[in-house]
């Protein structure tokens, strides 16, 4: 059954480490690097909070600290991440789970509980590039330049610690969804709270034959070309996506790129089988109703409002189309954003207000926004652009003299896979899965160096 898996699917259930018992695995968990970047003390309280206690803190880079460092502090703080996850090999703190899948049940803010399972992907099967026609696509378009960083942490790793979150279009529920009604087939891996308010956790091994194949059939169906064509009315020479990355777009084309340089250095039958050719993941149905998709906001830096606002119009004007901007006491004065009429609030400093174009070129209105600030940016070199989640967020930094924070739109989640196969990769940052609280916390980790010894 594994090598069914693997050959057929692409999946690879032969190996993840989680820490042993005696590990807290309250400090060891932490929220995925891509987090709170603009809020540095959620991270000072993190530190704080796991102290000289083994944890994932030690085995990522905060992305809060990329902007913040010198090039030689990122340099050491990317070679004592190295240093520690061998040592905490070295140490023994991780118990082995072979052949089998980690079944996840995660309780989120609404209370609601979503169900994952943890395996790890064939990234031959991978491709980020636009125009991708691959089993696993991406659904943000990839900016190169946000790779090199995370590149320098991956190649010289010994483990992987995933926060990425791959989708699967399941609305009969075939796959994941059994497994809650199974439990006293599976042996309990950990059940814990997560740290700084991110929930609750369980998870399950997943590795009775009859639970296998009841997996391994499921996904089977959703991958043929029948249900692909009958599922989304294509043309019978597209050909099947049977994932969709949800988070961890740019971690994922990192394990994806640090591969196709390796696997120049390999011989044939070592591609086959060496295990960073496979990145750890974990599947959310996008049907789960405690999967929700929040809006990213924006938050610029060191902007003059006004510039922008002007600079916004004279971008659509040029292109003939009918846009503008409105001052407004507050949010609850602002129209509703609409398919013909593109709406998206603003806050700079004291003053509140909304955007408009009329009759738009993109679906979507983090299209229009996005299009207009990556003109912007470039020709303003001097502010800066961060990616937030919440309303509460935005409010907070967007009051601040010199910043500009947008207010976007949620995307209805079950348009996703349809408009991936028909348009390719939407703009980047379009839709988050959950509140920042609500991510995936590092947890399981896999080995990525063949033979490592302890």
């Amino acid at each position: 059954m594994v090598r069914k898996f693997r050959e057929e699917l692409g999946i690879d259930i032969s190996s993840v480490l989680i820490p042993k018992k005696h590990i807290s695995m309250n400090k060891w968990a932490v929220i995925a690097c891509d987090q709170y970047t603009s809020e540095p003390e959620y991270w000072e309280k993190v530190d704080m909070f796991v102290g000289d206690e083994p944890s994932t803190l030690r085995l990522i880079f905060p992305e809060v600290y990329l902007e913040r460092e010198t090039t030689g502090q990122k340099k050491q703080r990317i070679e004592n991440i190295n240093k520690t996850m061998r040592l905490y090999l070295d140490n023994d703190y991780f118990e082995e789970i072979q052949n089998s899948f980690v079944y996840i049940e995660r309780t989120v803010k609404s209370g609601k509980i979503r169900k994952g399972l943890l395996f790890a992907i064939d990234l031959e099967l991978y491709d980020f590039n636009k125009g991708s026609s691959s089993l696993i696509r991406a659904t943000e378009g990839t900016i190169l330049d946000r790779l090199p960083p995370r590149i320098q942490i991956r190649e010289n790793a010994c483990l992987e610690l995933p926060h990425i979150m791959i989708l699967v279009d399941d609305p009969d529920m075939s796959v994941i969804e059994p497994l809650a009604g199974q439990k006293a087939k599976m042996d309990i891996l950990y059940s814990f709270d997560l740290m700084m308010g991110g929930g609750h956790i369980e998870g399950y091994r997943v590795n009775d034959e009859e639970l296998l194949q009841g997996i391994y059939n499921s996904l089977i169906i959703l991958k043929s070309q029948e249900t692909f064509l009958k599922k989304y009315n294509t043309d019978p020479s597209v050909s099947p996506m049977l994932f969709a990355v949800g988070d961890g777009n740019h971690s994922l084309a990192t394990a994806k790129a640090c591969w196709e340089k390796l696997k120049k250095t390999l011989t044939d039958s070592e591609k086959a089988v060496h295990p960073a050719r496979y990145a750890l993941v974990e599947l959310v149905n996008i049907h789960d109703p405690a999967l929700q998709f929040e809006p990213i906001h924006r938050i610029l830096f060191n902007a003059d409002g006004e510039k922008l606002l002007d600079a916004f119009v004279k971008f659509y004007g040029n292109m003939g189309l009918e846009c503008g901007f409105e001052y407004t006491g507050n949010t609850d004065n602002i129209p509703k954003n609409e398919n013909t009429k593109h709406v998206i609030p603003f806050i700079a400093g004291s003053k509140t207000g909304y955007i408009w174009v009329r009759e738009p070129v993109f679906t979507i209105d983090v299209g229009t926004l996005q299009h207009f600030l990556d003109y912007f940016l470039q020709e303003n070199p001097e502010v800066d652009i961060d990616y937030v989640h919440g309303r509460d967020v935005v409010e907070k930094l967007g009051r601040k003299d010199g910043n500009m924070g947008f207010l976007l739109s949620p995307m209805d989640k079950s348009d996703l896979f349809r408009t991936v196969i028909a348009d390719g990769a939407l703009p980047r940052k379009t839709f988050s899965m959950g509140e920042a609280e609500e991510k995936r916390y590092y947890l399981e980790c896999r080995k990525i160096v063949p033979g490592y010894l302890r």
